[in-house]
């Protein structure tokens, strides 16, 4: 009898295991507010509700075995009650309970002894000004909670703005220093339920307003930093004895100093190269986790892959056929399309993953330009690729 995996969460992440569901022979039942959302087209059932909906969660785990999440706008007390009841998630509802809030995320790792740029939590004005002392402008400032592709974070050139922001918003926010990186880093590591680990190669990113834009695997730095990387990962997991697959983003500073950005815990979008790009996808990854399989090889199968995320540029129906049929005959590339309904600007509409058989770093930015020069028309504002 097949495992039968319910997913809160209906979007690209979910439908991107629909393909490894398959293979293992595991039915996914999703809750998600849309008749139109991707992975309603991939699920055996789907409960059309909002993700924090537990009355719909209930439901949902009345139809399948284990519970696992596409993303973490849930409300953990209310599913705390279903798993007192014997609901099972994975990751467990504890494993999440330290990192939804982004201050008391920031706080964890601070007390884990790991790495992480200064920060505070933002409170009543009159303190701001006494702790904004220690940090000086500009500083980045990110609601605690539900932000992400860029909502939520924002870089603030001087006291004005910050006053301006916190007096018109009921949001709760971080304020962390502004750090000077020289790379943007992420790894994807997934533990399962009996404490094996499997890491997948340290990737660069380029992050523009917040929004992931392109991911090359493997990134380039030192032998020593890769390991720091991974030693972060084998922490995080095994203190939140967590199971799953789980994201990192992380900072490389100019004097080689490594520093946790954020933590999210699922798959992630710095892993999606690795659909094409490894032996191991990060879903099916995640999927042996949370179905209790073993996990396996995340090696490359290449010398380097470049992502690059197709974003929306503008508000249309299209579906894009003509440039994702351009883009798909450049040399050992593949489209992801999500099937979105609608595209808007900023939106993740899918992706590309180009396999190469050298690691060179201006084959690739030649690759993120081409691709770059298709995807986006003549006059519209969507570049992706670095300056």
């Amino acid at each position: 009898m097949s495992m039968k995996l319910g997913i809160i969460g209906g979007g690209q992440l979910a439908w991107m295991m629909g393909d490894a569901a398959n293979k293992l022979g595991v039915e996914l039942i999703v809750q998600t507010p849309g008749q139109n959302d991707p992975a309603v087209s991939i699920a055996q059932y789907s409960i059309l509700a909002a993700v924090d909906d537990a009355a719909a969660t209930e439901i949902l785990a009345t139809k399948c075995d284990i519970i696992t999440f596409e993303n973490e706008f849930v409300n953990l007390t209310a599913l705390s009650l279903l798993e007192k009841n014997g609901v099972c998630f994975r990751p467990q509802l504890a494993a999440l309970a330290p990192l939804l809030d982004k201050y008391e995320q920031r706080c964890y790792l601070q007390d884990l002894g790991l790495p992480v740029p200064q920060f505070f939590a933002l409170s009543r004005e009159k303190e701001v000004e006494s702790q904004m002392e220690n940090l000086g402008f500009p500083v980045v400032l990110k609601t605690r909670r539900h932000g992400y592709d860029g909502q939520g974070t924002f870089v603030i050139p001087d006291f004005a703005t910050l006053s301006k922001i916190i007096n018109h918003s009921k949001a709760q926010f971080l304020v962390e220093e502004f750090v000077p990186f020289t790379k943007e880093l992420a790894i994807i590591a997934a533990r399962s339920v009996h404490g094996e680990i499997v890491i997948y190669p340290t990737v660069e990113t380029l992050q523009k307003e917040q929004v992931c834009r392109w991911v090359i695997a493997p990134a380039t730095i030192t032998k020593e930093q890769s390991l720091e990387i991974e030693a972060i990962a084998y922490k995080l997991l095994n203190s939140l004895q967590y199971v799953g697959v789980f994201g990192i983003e992380l900072f490389l500073t100019a004097e080689g100093k490594i520093l946790v950005n954020e933590i999210a815990p699922r798959t992630h979008n710095s892993g999606h190269y690795s659909l094409d790009g490894c032996e191991t996808s990060q879903f099916e990854q995640h999927l042996r986790a949370v179905c209790g399989l073993q996990l396996t090889n995340t090696t490359l199968n290449c010398a380097s892959a470049v992502m690059v995320n197709l974003l929306g540029y503008e508000t249309s129906q299209s579906d894009y056929q003509k440039q994702r049929q351009q883009l798909a005959e450049i040399p050992q590339a593949t489209v992801h399309w999500y099937g979105k309904t609608e595209a808007r600007p900023g939106r993740k509409l899918g992706h590309i993953t180009v396999l190469l058989e050298r690691n060179n770093r201006n084959a690739i930015n030649d690759i993120i330009h081409k691709i770059e020069s298709i995807w986006c028309p003549p006059g519209k504002i969507c570049q992706n690729f670095p300056e």
